[in-house]
């Protein structure tokens, strides 16, 4: 088939991924609220799926497709992205001060699941009883926080949740089934989506002899990291900081105990790239760490200011560059490779 099909697909799914993405949100948002579900739920939980459902349902598709090496590349590369590219693309437009207290906390709790990920994964398997660990603590660490924020109700972040919420409900007309519709055809067409993106990227990846992991943590990654990065820059034009920032830790948390789970518990005994675990994995961890560093108010009392966010699009570029060579060179060594065994 011509590779038009494929950019096609690619470019088709992308568009559709977005948009989809934020339809899902919207009526799930609405179902919560009718349903009378705390704003903390409608915020935290219901949205923060919402912006990592594409990276839950490419990472599970291209397992069932037989490329969990996709669905991991996608769950490192999106939270690299996330960090390098959406946060420091942001933060060149907008100064991001930090007040929340929470996600001061959340980013070292992001860094310890990160952490506690590369540790399972260091062996080079990833078996179903690791992503079941992982799964487990998602849901175990969702439990702490509405928990934790039930007790805090006066915390800047809820109130920031809350004040998001009451002025979409202010602008909402009465609610109807049409939120109904938008949640359960959004998931339908996330599915649809993701399909049309591993799909697209995969061919070209075995046309052009790319690996899949370097697929996942490029082209995949990066598309599905464009509703966050549609969310934080919205969010950081309407002044809502913590909101911004929060966007990129919930989803991160998300990417690191749902969505890299997810390759282990539908393939079982996953082997993990070897540049998977030594090169993108200290990168993530890496970025996440400096990521604390700025949020916690280094040079600069609690803001992440535009230099900052020029660090971190230079980490970004650099790291593209760095897997762009690494690619040349694995093709350069696969053709010469090839070379020899026509010679024996």
């Amino acid at each position: 088939m011509d590779i038009a099909y494929y950019l096609l697909a690619i470019i088709a799914g992308f568009a559709l991924l977005i948009w989809s993405a934020d339809k899902f949100v919207d009526g799930a948002a609405d179902i919560a609220k009718h349903l009378g579900v705390s704003p903390l739920i409608v915020g935290m939980i219901i949205i923060g799926f919402g912006t990592s459902a594409p990276e839950m349902l490419v990472s599970g598709v291209a397992a069932v497709s037989g490329n969990p090496q996709l669905g991991i590349g996608n769950a490192i590369g999106s939270n690299i992205a996330n960090i390098a590219m959406v946060l420091g693309i942001t933060t060149l437009i907008y100064t991001l001060p930090v007040h929340s207290k929470i996600i001061r906390r959340e980013i070292p709790i992001l860094l310890a699941a990160e952490i506690a990920a590369f540790a399972l994964i260091k062996s080079g398997y990833f078996t179903f009883f690791d992503g079941l660990l992982l799964m487990g603590g998602l849901f175990l660490l969702l439990i702490w926080l509405i928990i934790e924020a039930n007790n805090e109700r006066k915390e800047v972040h809820d109130e920031f949740l809350q004040d998001v919420l009451e002025e979409e409900e202010a602008d909402t007309k009465e609610y109807s089934s049409s939120a109904y519709f938008w949640a359960i055809g959004g998931l339908v067409m996330l599915l649809t989506s993701s399909h049309m993106l591993v799909w697209g990227a995969s061919n070209i990846a075995t046309l052009f002899g790319i690996s899949q992991l370097v697929i996942g943590l490029t082209i995949v990654a990066i598309g599905t990291s464009l509703p966050e990065l549609a969310a934080t820059l919205m969010s950081a034009k309407k002044g809502e900081t913590d909101l911004a920032v929060g966007n990129i830790v919930g989803s991160n948390i998300f990417n690191t105990l749902g969505v890299l789970a997810i390759p282990a518990l539908l393939g079982a005994n996953v082997q993990v790239d070897p540049n998977a675990i030594y090169r993108d994995f200290p990168i993530m961890i890496i970025l996440t760490f400096l990521l604390l560093i700025f949020a916690r108010g280094c040079w600069e009392k609690q803001v992440i200011s535009w230099w900052k966010g020029a660090i971190l699009v230079s980490i970004f570029i650099a790291y593209g560059v760095m897997l762009y060579f690494h690619t040349i060179n694995e093709t350069v060594c696969d053709a010469y490779l090839c070379l020899d065994m026509l010679k024996e």
